[in-house]
């Protein structure tokens, strides 16, 4: 018995550990502000979102083991508790790149994105 008292107590402190970035879902964000632009800046947009989502998900990959490592050796998430957690930052770069994908569909733009040119 308290063998299972002891694995409930675990899940439960993990239950509240910063979320793995693939599990994240996207928030949703208009297609209003990109309707303007041209699939040039669409794609590089793109570009940049993939970007940000790729050091954001190693950012919150990292707080996950935090996470996991704090609940093992002292009980709490440590990392969602420092603020390192950043899913709401996921959710909405997730939503961002739904947004610019669903208008180059309607704008009909090549489903390569433009390279990002420097300035």
């Amino acid at each position: 018995m308290r063998y299972w008292m002891i694995v409930a107590a675990g899940a439960v402190a993990l239950a509240g550990c910063a979320q793995d970035p693939k599990s994240i879902a996207p928030a949703y964000v208009s297609t209003v502000p990109y309707e303007s632009w041209n699939c040039e800046q669409l794609g590089q947009e793109s570009t940049r979102i993939d970007q940000a989502l790729a050091t954001a998900s190693s950012q919150q990959k990292n707080a996950r083991g935090q996470d996991v490592a704090g609940v093992i050796l002292l009980g709490m998430p440590t990392a969602t508790l420092s603020g390192s957690n950043i899913a709401p930052q996921i959710a909405s770069l997730k939503g961002q790149k739904n947004a610019v994908e669903t208008t180059m569909i309607s704008k009909k733009c090549s489903a390569v994105p433009a390279a990002i040119t420097p300035s």
